[in-house]
């Protein structure tokens, strides 16, 4: 997400590009950790001290409602994550430890076509998410189930 890009987004939505706007866009852009709106505070936090949660949730919601993020929802902590990556890809989010990272498949372009072929919409995104293990709680998981079994 361009600089540029998002102050003439805010400003289309009729908001000011605000230092801390600016601020929460640039982190959203370059994590790849997929932030809750509490990560991205405490990350920001201390770089403005006036920053508010309730201007990160606002941001969060002008810049999902104009297509520059997308809000992943919960992945089984309560939390919606956000993704600057409005790309067709997919997520894949660890249901125990709630990392989520990106995965990228051919096959996601071909969707997206068929179902513009078949259904008439005019798609201008998507969001898909995969829940599971990721492989360091899988090796976690089965350390368990070895112990347990002794």
């Amino acid at each position: 997400m361009e600089k540029l890009k998002v102050i003439e987004a805010l400003r289309k939505a009729g908001l000011r590009a605000t230092p801390q706007r600016i601020a929460i866009c640039e982190l959203l852009t370059e994590s790849h950790a997929h932030p809750t709106a509490t990560d991205i505070y405490v990350e920001l936090k201390e770089q403005f001290p006036s920053l508010s949660l309730a201007t990160i949730y606002n941001t969060l919601d002008v810049l999902v409602g104009i297509g520059l993020v997308n809000a992943l929802g919960s992945i089984g902590d309560d939390k919606v994550h956000f993704d600057a990556d409005v790309s067709p890809h997919i997520n894949l989010a660890c249901v125990k430890c709630h990392k989520i990272v990106d995965a990228t498949s051919n096959f996601i372009k071909q969707l997206n076509d068929e179902i513009n072929k078949n259904s008439g919409f005019e798609l201008f995104g998507s969001r898909i998410l995969y829940y599971g293990h990721c492989p360091e709680c899988q090796k976690e998981i089965s350390q368990l189930s070895v112990i347990q079994s002794i």
